[in-house]
């Protein structure tokens, strides 16, 4: 859905709220570490700015962008929380994270982040269930049925520890399997340059479901095909004065109604950029030349 000037519309349904469609993702604020009021200052200048969902995890910087959050945020700014669980952190290994899929860890990473964000519930929770997009895949006994860990995320909600379940990194098939269990949102690495889940959308359009993309701009490791080396990117930009990678969130903006994005960013003018993209309409033409980027598989082994 577009606004009568061109420009995408402003706000979308998630978890029962209406949100501004531009978030921020929480994962870049460890690289403030050494500085921890700057980073307190650039998530309050992100409210400011009208953001109103903030994407997060306890193994983001083992534990310092839930602490940032936890400072800065107020009761009356009114933020959705988003976190996730499936994942957990490993300082000592050779990736900073490692697969905790099981039902024990699933409750013990649901823990962990409450106590950390200071909260007694958590608004939404994504299971990161790693069966699709570039990243590790579970082995042994980290491969685990969904239903068993749907079951142990709805006891969860039933017990009040959080308000209602994501989905992240899944598959279209499991996906619907897990539609009874009341999905709200997926997060599933997505880009103009890697449309691998184009029918996953328009499902989740179809139920009302949040569709929130990662690495929105692809190329966050090496192998994925970046948004910023598209020559039909850069021509909208230069159309348009404004940066490439603005060109490539605008897109998602407009390519579906119910995408909502959770850029981060560790620099407060990067930040503005971002807050940016929802102003940005394209023409008919640019629209076409965009719509056309060929698209290129996300399927990328990480580690």
């Amino acid at each position: 859905m577009e606004t009568t000037d061109g420009r995408a519309a402003p706000t979308a349904s998630f978890a029962g709220r209406t949100v501004f469609r531009v978030g921020y993702g929480a994962a870049q604020l460890d690289r403030l570490r050494d500085r921890p009021g700057d980073a307190v200052a650039l998530l309050r200048r992100a409210i400011g700015l009208g953001v109103d969902h903030v994407d997060t995890a306890e193994f983001y910087g083992f534990g310092f962008a839930n602490s940032v959050i936890r400072e800065a945020l107020r009761p009356e700014d009114d933020v959705l929380v988003v976190t996730k669980v499936g994942a957990e952190p490993d300082p000592g290994g050779r990736l900073p994270l490692r697969i905790a899929q099981r039902p024990e860890q699933l409750r013990a990473g649901v823990e962990q982040n409450l106590r950390s964000l200071g909260v007694e519930r958590l608004p939404v929770v994504n299971l990161r269930r790693l069966d699709t997009g570039p990243g590790l895949r579970p082995t042994g006994d980290q491969v685990v049925d969904l239903d068993d860990q749907l079951a142990v995320m709805t006891a969860l909600r039933d017990e009040g520890k959080i308000g209602a379940i994501g989905l992240s990194s899944v598959s279209l098939a499991n996906l619907r399997r897990a539609l009874p269990a009341g999905i709200v949102c997926v997060q599933n690495a997505y880009s103009v340059v890697s449309r691998d889940d184009e029918a996953m959308l328009a499902l989740c359009a179809a139920e009302g479901i949040a569709w929130v993309p990662f690495f929105p701009l692809g190329g966050a490791f090496p192998g994925l095909p970046k948004v910023t080396d598209e020559p039909a990117v850069h021509a909208a930009a230069e159309s348009l004065d404004v940066t490439p990678a603005q060109v490539g969130l605008a897109w998602l903006l407009h390519h579906a109604p119910n995408v909502l994005l959770i850029p981060g960013t560790a620099d407060p003018a990067h930040l503005e950029a971002n807050m940016a993209v929802g102003e940005i309409a394209f023409d008919r033409a640019a629209r076409a030349a965009l719509d056309a980027v060929e698209s290129r598989s996300s399927e990328v082994p990480i580690g």
